[in-house]
Order: structure tokens, then C-alpha cells, then sequence
């Protein structure tokens, strides 16, 4: 993603990508299933005078959780309250967790259970489990590799528990291009193998460094070539070259500038060949309600273009408005947009 208390920059995540196209049968259904998202309420009328038809949208909405990571690292709400935000506050039925606000908790099925039962009960999807902090997936060393492979297998065993689709992973390495796409291939691989068996895909989201240069990121996709692994396109995580925070912290971090931006929209059309999910993320808006950044109208037509109906979620991370309004906002535009091109 971009800037502003990034959660990919916060725990120095370089985003690496994979290869790949979809799982099993249950796998492409929960990605790229065609259904009305939450809440298209643009209507259209017809010449016979019959109005008030919804019209459906060409993908479904998500909400991502790292949207309220203050309210959350403030503790004013916690990762089991997630599913009925998302539901009473948005109206919005389908949820993506972020692993470190249940870090101790992956093995924990009283845990699970019972943030399964909360979504169940609200008629919430849970759609992926996020995961950074555990290590370079792309790592050169090859037993720090299989180590960061394997401290993503409770997070596989989890989001099969939880009902997701899939867990996002960071396929991060430092050295040469090369080097750290060929290792990337080789953790991301075998972390897809092991989560076949639990019908679980594993997608590599844009988050920086070599992982936002759309056609290396690609690269890497090709080279997995294994069904179940995907890509998570980020409207808004293009950064290639940042500049260095002063320390090791969300504050520090904030700080930093790009210093180096690959083109967007060229990222986000070389990554849905392989996409299980998009990250619509926002940070402002002008007066009417267009994203600053990102010219939605032009992303979302890229994204229907490639063939996409699955989720889109929703990611806010801007600074002026508060976590909810945000997201709000998002919600209309990804709504306002999604029916003037579906």
C-alpha cells in the first residue's frame, strides 16, 4: 500500500509476488464468484416507467481491517469486534482480518471459534487473514526462507477454520532482483503446496520495494505457476523506492516519502491476471468524493476488464478523516463507480 502508518512499511514487509491462478473449485468460487456487493443502491428506470431496480455491481465489497488500525492499536476496539463493525456500521458482509491483531491466537480454537460464530451469526464472510511479521518469503538464506514458509502454516490452518479464501503473504527478500525473485518463487511454492491441502490460496499483495514493480511481480507469478497462488492488487502501494525512517517505528515510518513510484495503473493491469483479491485503497477526497490519488473511474475499469467479480476491498488509510468516515467514503465512490461501469 502507500503511505501514512503503512502496515507493510511498519514492519519493513518488501511485498514480493507469486504466480499463480486459484486453487480448487472452492477456491475460484470464494475469489472470483460473481454477486451483489453491500448495498448497490443506484437504480435504474426503463422507458415503461419501472424504476427502484438495484443495479448489480460487477464485484462484491470487502472491508480490510487494517482501515482501523489506530482504533485498534488504541485498544477502543478489538479484532472480535471486527465482523459486526464492518456489518452494523457499513452494511458490509464480507471481512479481511490482519494477523497481528490476533498474533498469539492462530493456534487458539476457543479463539477462532468464537470469531467465527460472531461473523456466522451476523451473515459476514470472512474472506483472507493478512499476514506480515513472519518473515521473508523471499529471504536468500534458505533456512530463514523455510522458516518464514513455515510460520505461515497456522495462519493456513486458521483462515481454513475462520471459512477464508486465502491468507495474503509478503514475499520479501533483499539482493539482487533476481536472486529475490527466484527465492520468492521457491518460499511462496512451497507455502502454496502445503496450503492445497487445506484448500486455503496464497496471495502476494504490491507492498514495496520489488514486489510494486508490476512487471517483476509478475515475473515471480509466472515462475510459481501453481494453482492457489495469487496476487492482491494495491490501487495505491507502487512505491519502489522510500525514503529511510529514522527508526523502527508507525511514527517514523509515517514520515518517510516515495521517492520512487512505479505507474499504477500499469501495476494493477500486469497483476489481475493472477488476482484472488484487490485492495482499494484510499487516503483523500475532493469535494465530490473522487480519491485524490487514484482515478477510480479508470482502476475499477482496469479491473473489469480482466475478468474480476470477486471481492474488492476496502482499504482506508488517509489521515483527514476519521477511520469511519473514510471508509465511508470509500464505500460510495467504490459504489458510485462500480455502477456507472457494471
Amino acid at each position: 500500500m502507500s503511505s501514512s502508518t503503512n502496515r507493510r512499511n511498519f514492519l519493513r514487509q518488501i511485498g514480493l509476488f507469486t504466480a499463480g491462478v486459484s486453487l480448487g473449485p472452492a477456491f475460484l468460487t470464494a475469489c472470483n464468484n460473481a454477486g451483489t456487493t453491500s448495498g448497490a443502491d443506484s437504480a435504474n428506470a426503463d422507458s415503461t416507467g419501472i424504476a427502484d431496480v438495484p443495479k448489480e455491481l460487477f464485484f462484491k465489497i470487502s472491508l480490510a481491517e487494517w482501515s482501523f488500525h489506530a482504533a485498534l492499536f488504541a485498544g477502543k476496539m478489538t479484532n472480535l469486534d471486527f465482523p459486526a463493525k464492518a456489518k452494523n456500521d457499513f452494511g458490509i458482509t464480507g471481512v479481511e482480518y490482519v494477523n497481528q491483531f490476533f498474533m498469539d491466537k492462530a493456534k487458539d480454537k476457543a479463539y477462532l471459534a468464537d470469531l467465527k460464530k460472531r461473523a456466522d451469526d451476523l451473515g459476514v464472510t470472512n474472506v483472507l487473514i493478512m499476514c506480515d511479521g513472519e518473515g521473508e518469503l523471499g529471504d536468500l538464506d534458505p533456512k530463514l526462507r523455510t522458516k518464514a514458509v513455515e510460520n505461515h502454516y497456522k495462519w493456513v490452518e486458521a483462515a481454513q477454520f475462520l471459512g477464508c479464501h486465502s491468507i495474503r503473504v509478503n514475499a520479501a527478500g533483499h539482493g539482487k532482483a533476481e536472486e529475490v525473485a527466484k527465492a520468492a518463487a521457491d518460499g511462496l511454492g512451497r507455502l502454496t503446496d502445503f496450503a492445497k491441502d487445506f484448500n486455503i490460496g496464497v496471495i502476494v499483495e504490491n507492498h514495496g520495494g520489488f514486489s510494486s514493480n508490476g512487471e517483476w511481480l509478475s515475473g515471480v507469478m509466472k515462475s510459481v505457476n501453481k494453482p492457489g497462488c495469487g496476487t492482491l492488487p494495491d490501487f495505491g502501494n507502487f512505491c519502489i523506492n522510500r525514503s529511510k525512517p529514522e527508526n523502527d517505528t508507525p511514527e517514523a515510518w509515517a514520515k518517510t516519502t516515495c521517492l520512487e513510484e512505479y505507474d499504477r495503473y500499469k501495476g494493477v493491469e500486469l497483476l489481475m491476471p493472477f488476482a484472488k483479491g484487490v485492495s482499494a485503497k484510499t487516503h483523500n477526497f475532493d469535494e465530490q468524493g473522487n480519491e485524490t490519488e487514484t482515478d477510480y473511474l479508470k482502476m475499477m475499469q482496469i479491473v473489469k476488464n480482466a475478468g474480476y467479480k470477486g471481492y474488492v476491498g476496502i482499504e482506508y488509510e488517509g489521515s483527514k478523516l476519521s477511520e469511519d468516515e473514510g471508509v465511508r467514503k470509500t464505500l460510495e465512490l467504490l459504489k458510485r463507480v462500480g455502477a456507472q461501469i457494471s
